[in-house]
């Protein structure tokens, strides 16, 4: 269906129009080519909204500004809401093409908003008078939180710095798009081809695996290691052949640092330039103060407080464990040091060694199916929620599954899409997002979310098995999901995982803890030939094991985070940002066997996009939050305890960003935690 803008309806196009059965967009009967005029139509609409609300010539009230803002862009949020989807787990030229004109165009459109004069005047008058309206508390977090958006986004600035912070927007936009296809890029292109005699170490899942993904790449009878997570970390931990070893993780590495039209520096570079500017524009001494603002943190100070002593006890805790691996090797006849690509392979000889588990051992009771099952089964004890696949509905990609959602009563809670396999058409990494959120205003909707997760696809007929790192990522993603589905808010704004970038993580983070409660295991985690439940002693070896190489893990992560804080926290941004990680990494000591979990070149965290720039530590900050509130179910004796569980539906999955996530945890817990908790969970401290 391809058409003018100027002839679109809006109301029966099925980008905006969504008539399916389920309340699905019409996937089947939308082409590439609809998205532009329709985006370029929604545009349109959305102004037009804006128009009339600002020019209203009544007072401004609740109802006739702020919900009339809160419901306008309907019709461009859903044709955005599939495409973003598209973009991220199933792209091609054409969307990448579009991708690259509708970034800077939708930053345009909104800065145009957030600066047109008169809407904000209606708004600023309303945040003025708010004492007197009579507000309930969600309505006025709202009014304070719209307030402050458009003061973010430009409207007390001049006209010449409206107009060039609107130029910013639009510029870190279209960055931010090549960025991530340049990621995508990177990691479709490149390939291993192996033979039999090079898989000597390799679990038969993993050569499975890579058997799918050299037949999908058309060379049947070999085998591929791509640069998916999911590939590429098993291979490294496996494979006995350290050369090739070696070859996967200097390509894994250096994603997006390969010179020519793919290369990610200059992009880094002018990002980091820009946000300086930006911050500078709207009153802020750093990027990092300009981002840190609503958050929990507050302020890097506040950040590199909780980092410091984590990084400090994590280089600790791996200088130990690269001692370890010493030993090992050379009691194998290897007396080299320990480079990045040695040590995931003979950590997991040290695994094996203290725990006698290896990751290869539990693949067989973590199929797909049956983790899945577990995931909904939590879901079903802790919130009363029923999942039912629903068969044949089109979606964008053959592999997304769809799940009606209802609650316990029977009645309609939402639907819930996943797609699970790895293919070149999808970024890497895991992620949930939403086709729709969950609110009330103006009649309600329900939501509609999804998970994208990047697993290795097993030949068909045959049952994808999960690592254990691989199944934690499904319950973390469907903890997110569960922060979507349960949303009972109002306003549109404050929905489901709209809240503080340091807080949207605890709900995803507190959900894996349920992956390795021993019931959980015992009921889900069955073997694929036999049947067999997990052994007892295999899962308190898995649970013993759980925190095993923390200090690997966490110098990884945190090496990241205060390398994202430091581009951040400057005045001015570094001329030569590759050459600033070097250096901040060697003023921090990072060990010379640990590369970063995310370098720069490929950090889609904090340059394909705004979401976690001077946020990536937020894992680390909500990992202090999840480590004190599971504690909350063993202190009941239950990890299933009725009254508990409804005080974490009703005041951390239920209440978005309804109030301040300080008072919405204490609401849950108490009482707010301290790091030493997380550190604990670590075995750091």
């Amino acid at each position: 269906m391809t058409c003018d803008s100027s002839a679109i309806d809006l109301s029966t196009h099925p980008l905006t129009s969504w008539g399916d059965p389920l309340g699905l967009p019409g996937f089947g009967s939308i082409t590439d080519a609809d998205f532009t005029p329709v985006f370029e139509a929604a545009f349109a609409a959305h102004e037009t909204e804006i128009a009339a609300i600002a020019g209203n010539p009544a007072a401004p009230t609740v109802d006739n500004t702020l919900a009339a803002l809160e419901l306008s862009g309907t019709a461009l949020g859903r044709v955005a809401a599939i495409f973003w989807c598209r973009a991220g787990a199933h792209t091609n030229a054409h969307i990448q093409e579009i991708e690259r004109a509708m970034s800077p165009r939708m930053a345009r459109h909104y800065s145009r908003l957030y600066m047109n004069e008169d809407l904000f005047a209606r708004v600023d008058r309303l945040y003025a008078e708010r004492e007197t309206l009579g507000l309930d508390d969600e309505t006025a977090r709202v009014l304070e939180k719209t307030w402050k958006r458009f003061v973010r986004g430009g409207a007390k600035l001049d006209p010449s710095g409206k107009a060039r912070l609107a130029e910013i927007n639009e510029k870190l936009a279209e960055l931010g798009a090549r960025f991530g296809q340049n990621v995508l890029a990177d990691e479709s292109n490149w390939v291993l081809l192996l033979d039999e005699e090079d898989l000597v170490g390799l679990p038969s899942s993993l050569r499975s695996a890579m058997a799918e993904a050299a037949q999908s790449r058309g060379r049947p009878g070999r085998y591929a290691v791509t640069l998916s997570r999911s590939v590429a970390e098993p291979f490294l931990t496996f494979s006995e052949r350290r050369d090739l070893r070696e070859t996967v993780l200097r390509a894994f590495i250096g994603r997006g640092e390969n010179g020519g039209e793919t290369d990610n520096t200059e992009i880094i570079r002018g990002t980091l330039k820009l946000r300086a500017e930006k911050a500078r524009l709207l009153g802020y001494e750093t990027y990092a103060a300009f981002k840190l603002d609503d958050t929990m943190a507050k302020t890097a100070d506040a950040v590199m407080d909780l980092l410091k002593p984590v990084w400090e006890k994590a280089r600790e805790k791996a200088a130990e464990d690269e001692k370890e691996l010493s030993r090992i090797a050379a009691g194998e006849g290897h007396n080299h040091p320990i480079a990045p690509w040695d040590w995931r392979y003979y950590a997991e000889k040290l695994r094996d060694e203290r725990f006698g588990s290896d990751e290869g051992g539990v693949g067989p009771y973590l199929a797909l199916e049956n983790v899945i099952a577990a995931a909904f089964d939590v879901a079903h004890r802790l919130f009363g929620l029923t999942f039912e696949e629903q068969k044949g509905v089109a979606a964008w990609h053959e592999d997304v599954r769809v799940f009606l959602v209802k609650n316990s009563d029977g009645s309609r809670r939402g639907l819930f899409l996943a797609d699970y396999f790895n293919r070149s058409s999808k970024r890497s990494g895991a992620w949930m997002s939403a086709l729709r959120t969950g609110y009330r205003l103006g009649g309600g909707e329900e939501p509609i979310i999804f998970n994208v997760m990047n697993f290795a696809k097993p030949p068909r007929g045959r049952p994808a098995l999960l690592s254990a790192e691989d199944a934690r990522t499904l319950f973390h993603e469907f903890g997110h999901a569960l922060h979507g589905l349960l949303s009972e808010v109002t306003w549109p704004s404050i929905a489901g995982t709209a809240v503080a970038r340091d807080f949207v993580e605890l709900p995803s983070q507190l959900f894996e803890h349920w992956f390795t409660v021993p019931e959980v295991l015992s009921r889900h985690a069955r073997h694929v030939e036999t049947g067999e439940p997990i052994p007892p002693e295999r899962v308190e070896r898995m649970r013993a094991a759980r925190n095993f190489n923390s200090g690997f893990a966490t110098v990884e992560f945190t090496a990241s985070a205060l390398v994202d804080m430091a581009f951040h926290a400057r005045q001015e941004a570094p001329e030569d940002p590759l050459q600033f990680e070097r250096e901040t990494l060697e003023t921090l000591g990072k060990p010379a066997a640990i590369p970063m979990r995310h370098r720069s070149p490929h950090f889609l965290h904090v340059f394909s996009g705004d979401g976690y720039s001077a946020g990536y530590y937020s894992y680390m900050w909500s990992e202090v939050l999840d480590a004190d509130a599971f504690r909350a179910f063993e202190e009941a004796g239950d990890p299933f305890d009725p009254e508990t569980a409804e005080r974490l539906r009703r005041y951390i999955y239920a209440a978005g960003g309804s109030a301040d996530p300080e008072e919405l945890y204490t609401a849950f817990r108490g009482k707010l935690p301290n790091p030493e908790a997380m550190m604990k969970k670590k075995r750091l401290a």
